[in-house]
């Protein structure tokens, strides 16, 4: 073995402990110098497999000769098959996520339809989780919440369920209580089911059950019930509904027409194709049910770049089909795959029935095949074109801004800070970052502040700059950080960084403050321009270049304020340089007023009403909405309290005893 072009610290141990792995099913983990996981790999024969990375260099691909220069240890977990190890493996990709892993991207969020067949009055609606056991249907997964949205306005016109965004249970049942539908019965999107009488509870099912055949492909079957009930209308003399039924029944026909893909196969299959090109990998699944088309979906692959056909198609199979709900009998793949009989026996334990997995080489399966790899290369064309236009916009606007500024090369790390608060109460900044002209969310942080009274932007901004500077100096050993003073600062930070609702957290190692922008930009004028700039100086960092980003009163001008020149760089109405300033801009702003709403929000829940006993959240709530404040509650009396919805006499004389 060779390991001189590796990471390992130390040679022979390591090739001592490859020695003592064994030889039988199980999985891999490697690991980086720091302790990182870098790829997770599976083998009915450990030793051998592992042992295979270390031969000559020459004989590796590009992408695992980069893994095998970073690998400086390892972990094995050993199972008792093959297929045990194949689910170990797929578990541990999708918990981890290692970088040199083929990747279904976001496979964690894909949307799908969930119908609540369960419930006395279902719903048809848009999920991202899947639970099981929870007698729920669903349907899916589809590639992005577009997608779903389609596929349930064309359900709804058809099969007027509940409205799908627009009928909680709350306003349901709000309905129920008037004894009146909305507009949407009027519009023949909704059977009314809120209004009791007006459509009984197996008419409604049987419309909740036609959408999940629809969805299953069996349209023969949805068209025969309508005309069934079409012809009963009809002979009731209720020729209004005959006529709605009729529509329906042309609109499924038409759909039905443009689904049909075999002639001569009654099946329900997923059909699988891919293209590549450069690294970049796209699969389209193309879903077949009872021998239409129900749905096509593409799906982004990443770290595709040197791996195999089979390699690539096999990770997708895995990844995919761990999360989906349904299984069908047949998958068609436009290539093999590695250890089919394992994986068809996996898929077969899943689904509760026999699954095959096959090539086709002629035939209208065949043509299936090339139909699915038809689409997956147009795909990628238009994703490639978009990257392409993405790529060339950042970096014509990255140069006009190089250009524009004097900066001594493109500034590939921009930091854009703002201010927010409401006359100087809840006051807020925000940090965002972009690099290459994309944003990083994961690197946006937001502060709130502390020693600034009042609204006070120059004073805040001199603030949020010191405070992420000193993280900076710290981070970077420099002399002008006092230890003492960065540590306090970062703890009282943490709980300040974007929680699950908002904008996800990013790493919180100390280096990352230590990556340093190549452009400041700071929402604002001089004042805030100048304040920026003594805060930099104070802490040793004059040398970042900062510019201040002047904007008109309706935000419809973004022009650049330059510390040496009194004059604003005006920017033209049709410069790149303009598109990226007011993107980074508008992000800042986005990202702070949120967070100060949210702050806001929560100050005005914190009211004392809150301390006094027998007003709970719907009494606080219905007095702020009648008396428009604290004050307004205080100056209002005993008998106007007791008149407030939910309120009592009782109630209304402790409130006034207490305030």
């Amino acid at each position: 073995m060779d390991l001189s072009y590796t990471a390992i610290a130390d040679p022979a141990a390591f090739e001592e402990r490859l020695k003592r792995v064994p030889e039988s099913p199980g999985v891999y983990l490697w690991k980086g110098d720091k302790g990182q996981l870098l790829y997770v790999g599976k083998s009915k024969r450990l030793r051998d497999r592992m042992r295979s990375y270390f031969g000559a260099p020459r004989g590796l691909n590009a992408k695992t000769r980069r893994l095998v220069q970073r690998i400086a240890d390892f972990e094995i977990l050993v199972t008792q098959s093959e297929l045990e190890a194949l689910l170990l493996e797929m578990n541990l990709i999708k918990q981890h996520r290692p970088p040199f892993n083929i990747l279904l991207k976001d496979d964690k969020s894909y949307p799908y339809i969930k119908v609540t067949v369960q419930d006395e009055w279902p719903r048809v609606i848009y999920t991202r989780t899947v639970v099981k056991d929870d007698g729920a249907r669903y349907f899916g997964p589809y590639a992005s919440p577009g997608s779903v949205y389609k596929a349930l306005d064309t359900l709804n016109k058809l099969f007027a369920f509940r409205p799908t965004f627009n009928c909680s249970e709350s306003w349901f049942m709000e309905h129920r209580r008037k004894g009146r539908p909305c507009t949407y019965h009027q519009m023949n999107r909704c059977l009314g089911p809120c209004v009791p009488g007006l459509v009984g509870k197996e008419q409604y099912r049987a419309a909740i059950e036609s959408v999940c055949s629809f969805l299953e492909g069996k349209t023969d079957q949805i068209v025969r019930n309508i005309r069934g009930q079409m012809e009963q209308a009809a002979e009731d003399l209720n020729f209004e509904r005959a006529a709605y039924l009729r529509d329906r029944i042309a609109a499924i026909q038409k759909i039905s027409e443009r689904q049909q893909v075999l002639k001569t196969v009654d099946e329900d299959q997923d059909v699988i194709a891919f293209a590549r090109e450069e690294g970049s990998a796209v699969i389209q699944v193309l879903f077949v049910r009872a021998g239409k088309l129900i749905n096509a979906e593409s799906f982004t692959l990443q770290g595709a770049e040197d791996e195999s056909d089979n390699a690539l198609l096999t990770s997708f199979v895995t990844q995919f089909y761990d999360g989906a709900p349904n299984v069908p009998p047949n998958l068609l793949l436009a290539d093999h795959i590695e250890e089919p009989m394992i994986i068809s026996s996996w898929l077969t334990n899943k689904a509760g029935h026999k699954v095959e997995i096959a090539v086709p080489r002629r035939g209208e399966k065949k043509q299936l095949v090339e139909l699915a790899a038809q689409n997956a290369r147009q795909k990628l064309g238009e994703l490639r074109e978009q990257w392409l236009n993405s790529e060339q916009r950042a970096v014509a606007g990255l140069s006009e801004l190089r250009d524009l500024l004097e900066l001594p090369g493109l500034p590939q790390r921009i930091e854009c800070y703002d201010i927010s608060n409401t006359q100087g109460q809840q006051s807020v900044a925000s940090m965002v970052v972009f690099e290459f002209g994309e944003p990083k969310p994961a690197l946006y942080r937001r502060f709130k502040i502390k020693t600034v009274e009042g609204a006070n932007d120059v004073a805040s901004i001199h603030e949020v700059i010191t405070r992420r500077f000193k993280r900076a100096a710290a981070a970077l050993g420099a002399d002008s950080a006092n230890p003492a003073d960065v540590a306090d600062d970062v703890e009282g930070e943490a709980a300040e960084r974007p929680g699950p609702d908002d904008t996800p957290p990013g790493p919180s190692a100390p280096d990352k403050w230590g990556q340093l922008p190549d452009l400041l930009l700071i929402d604002g004028g001089r004042g805030q321009l100048n304040a920026a700039l003594g805060a930099l100086q104070a802490l040793g960092f004059a040398q970042i270049p900062v510019v201040g980003v002047a904007k008109g009163v309706d935000r419809n001008r973004f022009d650049l304020v330059r510390p040496d020149q009194e004059e604003l760089i005006v920017l033209a109405r049709d410069s790149k340089a303009l598109g990226l300033v007011q993107r980074v801009d508008e992000e800042a702003h986005r990202f702070a007023i949120t967070y100060h709403r949210k702050l806001r929000g929560k100050a005005v829940f914190n009211s004392p009403l809150q301390d006094i006993p027998g007003i709970g959240p719907r009494r606080k709530k219905a007095l702020l909405q009648a008396f428009g404040s604290l004050d307004g509650i205080r100056r209002a009396s005993v008998e106007e309290l007791a008149a407030v919805p939910g309120m009592t006499r009782k109630a209304a004389e402790e409130l006034k005893g207490m305030l």
